[in-house]
């Protein structure tokens, strides 16, 4: 008998990483998946931060999907290296702040090292020709193999046919007969395949859960790399971009205030790091304050908070705000109207 083959795939939870893996499967090919965790991909966040979200889907997809095909899933964590690859992509950014290439590239040369380690034969991914503007074209996926390492160790099952035979087909691991020809942003040749296969309930990517690809997302980032004058990041910043409404009444300072009560709750977990501000006489936000501040900006502050406060239209609020020392003092304030702030205080 020959020898069982062994492939990884890279699963990011969405239809296409799952038809790939399936595809390969079903030729008998051992299978495993491999999901990479940069920090950006922080699936239903928002979702189980949000009354108002509390309803929607809450699942890990990668997970979910590990599930479905009955196969192994390594999760890795690539915080940190990750960051060389945001601050400073070699192709450049996408529509907003993600570098997809450069992205791409890193998550298949990690892999082809895993390959290497773990004494598998080849990687697999759910790409597509001209799904994504930027990591998908034609002209960009030999790219992908070459700068990657992995070159023909590199198989793309679902549009292997528009593409040149990789080392498992030439080899007869695989059987080329048996891989697609899809190409384009429509999804229908991908569900079609998904009910052939007996998959219903799966995700709807479009565009991924990378926070990076979001337009209000990058606005923030980019804030945050302007106002600090270094394109450095921790996970906290990551997660604290994603919640709240964010305004900056000053080059020195941001004020990050809760929209409903999940996301105070959520916010009071950060309360140690950061100076903040809270309602007292009126139902209303918790504020984070990142920056340093004056007391004449603290007063600012104050009447911003009560802005969003049931004492919105009070002639005076009372607020608790604390320093980075935990010492706590009372604000009272008259809260500010809607004129009174500046479109530009908005990030």
């Amino acid at each position: 008998m020959s020898e069982q083959r062994k492939a990884v795939a890279l699963i990011s939870g969405g239809l296409d990483s799952l038809l790939a893996a399936r595809v390969i499967q079903d030729q008998g090919i051992h299978v495993e998946g491999i999901n990479f965790f940069t920090g950006f991909c922080v699936e239903g966040h928002t979702h189980a931060i949000r009354k108002r979200d509390q309803h929607k889907q809450k699942r890990n997809n990668a997970l979910w999907v590990a599930e479905q095909l009955g196969m192994k899933l390594h999760i890795e964590d690539i915080v940190d290296e990750y960051k060389q690859v945001l601050t400073n992509p070699k192709h450049g950014y996408g529509a907003n702040l993600n570098p997809c290439l450069d992205c791409k590239v890193f998550m298949v040369r990690k892999a082809h090292e895993w390959i290497e380690r773990k004494g598998f034969d080849f990687i697999i991914t759910g790409e597509v020709i001209g799904q994504r503007p930027m990591s998908q074209r034609k002209e960009t996926m030999p790219i992908v193999a070459d700068e990657s390492g992995a070159s023909d160790l590199l198989l793309r099952p679902l549009c292997a046919k528009n593409l040149p035979e990789t080392l498992p087909e030439r080899e007869g691991w695989v059987d080329r007969q048996q891989l697609f020809d899809f190409s384009g942003r429509s999804r229908k040749p991908q569900m079609a395949l998904a009910a052939s296969l007996g998959f219903e309930d799966y995700a709807q990517p479009a565009g991924g859960c990378c926070f990076l690809t979001d337009e209000q997302y990058a606005v923030k980032l980019k804030d945050l790399w302007q106002a600090r004058g270094s394109r450095d990041y921790e996970m906290d910043d990551i997660m604290l971009l994603k919640v709240g409404r964010h305004l900056r009444p000053s080059k020195g300072y941001k004020v990050i205030i809760a929209r409903e009560e999940g996301e105070s709750n959520f916010l009071q977990g950060y309360r140690k790091g950061f100076p903040h501000i809270k309602t007292v006489s009126h139902g209303g936000p918790l504020a984070l304050i990142d920056g340093e501040v004056t007391d004449q900006d603290v007063q600012l502050i104050g009447r911003l908070v009560a802005r969003y406060s049931q004492g919105r239209n009070a002639d005076e609020v009372v607020l608790a705000y604390t320093n980075l020392a935990g010492e706590t003092r009372e604000l009272r304030v008259d809260p500010m109207k809607p004129h009174e702030i500046p479109k530009d205080w908005l990030i």
